[in-house]
């Protein structure tokens, strides 16, 4: 088995996770008969909208509001990299799509950003719902869902810290929304990134370019990835210096927000992501002393995590603070649960030399470090009125812990971690177990 976690790709590829949800559209269709669902006014319009007996109405998620005490704003950056090429790009060079979550002013006011633009969501949408439920046609109304951010609205003033963000392989950035707009509410400006050719982009005036096929890719294929990926993070890493010395750097030189170039403090940058994206953080960490911290969220550190080669994070260390924070029900670093054991987090817990941490949350999926670990209840909630079924298919996806405190002890330690090393916040939740988290396991 190759590449990230064997245990995300059969989430990922659906007929694992199609398994573990144990649900089919005969059984939906037995919990929430279209007749009782069409009838029932407090299903809502969409639900009656529905056009066939086997047709389930895309529903809406909720991202859970963030705990800050900032207002949060977002725009999106069209980016282009005139050093390296893409033949399949209008002009021949490599493009991204990045978003940036900012606090915003007390008294903003705007309309709140939808969760994906409609393309993006569409086959995201009609992929999840296939290997989910084996269903057809969408049930995840991700256009339609709305953030707690709003677009475009002027930027609080006063400098904040960066943080980049990178996605697992090969998901969309919008699936780390909830982590991302709690850093934003605690005075962070957040930068969210999607890497071309992986996951789907939607590009300004429609155009869409599609994501990999490559699912199960060879270490040497995952290696190319992550070269990719160091280089796309540098890059826009330069390109929010640009922004904050005043320049656009959108390519289609959109209005910023009013104060966004002010409020960006380049001095303190760190980074986190999820799957790959926790590995691009450490490897990007590993040629670019710009960036001053960083967390992987349940990323092995290796192109393939069983045989190797170790990434030069896990193989060298790094000399700036870095956080491991896992799932499962045993901690990786430990030879003896073969199952779960990751050599290159071993090796990496040994060769590090700046500050380290290494936390473990029983009773997570993979996939519960993302916003996997809470849309399914809403989904599966508004097509059934069963809670009870609810909570058991989003712990199938997420974790048997409560989804609530998952994603709060997520926000909570990623606060804490950049509080302490990008604002010189000292924090104790870092230092020892917690009473507040009884959930959350140090390993020394």
């Amino acid at each position: 088995m190759t590449n990230y976690q064997s245990f995300s790709r059969r989430w990922i590829l659906g007929t694992g996770l199609a398994a573990s949800l144990m649900l089919s559209t005969t059984a939906l269709a037995q919990a929430y008969p279209v007749g009782e669902r069409d009838a029932d006014p407090a299903a809502g319009s969409g639900l009656a909208a529905a056009a066939t007996a086997t047709t389930y109405p895309p529903t809406k998620i909720h991202v859970p509001a963030p705990t800050g005490p900032n207002k949060i704003g977002t725009i999106e950056l069209h980016l282009i990299d005139q050093a390296r090429d893409d033949a399949s790009a209008p002009g021949g060079k490599r493009e991204l799509m990045v978003s940036v979550w900012y606090p915003a002013r007390p008294r903003a006011e705007g309309p709140f950003a939808k969760y994906m633009p409609p393309k993006t969501a569409d086959v995201l949408s009609h992929s999840l719902s296939k290997a989910a439920f084996g269903l057809d046609d969408p049930i995840f109304d991700f256009a339609g869902s709305d953030t707690q951010a709003r677009v475009g609205v002027p930027a609080e003033r006063g400098k904040h810290p960066v943080v980049l963000y990178s996605p697992g392989y090969p998901l969309s950035r919008y699936y780390g929304t909830a982590q991302v707009e709690e850093l934003a509410s605690r005075g962070y400006v957040v930068v969210t990134m999607d890497h071309t050719h992986e996951g789907p982009v939607e590009f300004p005036g429609g155009r869409f370019v599609p994501g990999t096929d490559v699912l199960l890719p060879t270490a040497d294929q995952t290696r190319a990835a992550l070269d990719t990926r160091v280089a796309d993070t540098r890059f826009v890493l330069d390109q929010v210096t640009l922004l904050a010395y005043g320049l656009n750097p959108d390519a289609e030189r959109r209005n910023l927000p009013a104060g966004l170039r002010q409020a960006l403090d380049i001095r303190n940058v760190g980074m986190f992501g999820f799957s790959a994206g926790g590995h691009t953080a450490a490897d990007t960490m590993a040629v670019d002393g710009r960036i001053n911290a960083g967390v992987d969220l349940d990323g092995t550190l290796a192109y393939d995590m069983q045989l190797g080669p170790l990434g030069p994070a896990a193989e060298r260390g790094l000399d700036r603070p870095f956080m491991l924070f896992g799932s499962d029900g045993s901690q990786r670093t430990d030879p003896a649960v073969p199952d779960t054991y990751d050599k290159s987090w071993a090796a990496f817990w040994k060769n590090q030399r700046g500050w380290k941490l290494n936390l473990q949350l029983p009773g997570t999926n993979h996939l519960g470090f993302s916003d996997y670990q809470f849309f399914f209840y809403d989904v599966f909630y508004a097509l059934t009125g069963d809670d009870d079924g609810a909570i058991q298919v989003q712990a199938n996806v997420g974790g048997i812990l409560d989804r609530h405190r998952m994603l709060l002890a997520q926000r909570t330690y990623l606060t804490a971690f950049f509080d302490q090393f990008l604002q010189g916040r000292p924090q104790r939740l870092l230092e020892k177990e917690s009473a507040e988290f009884p959930e959350v396991g140090f390993v020394r």
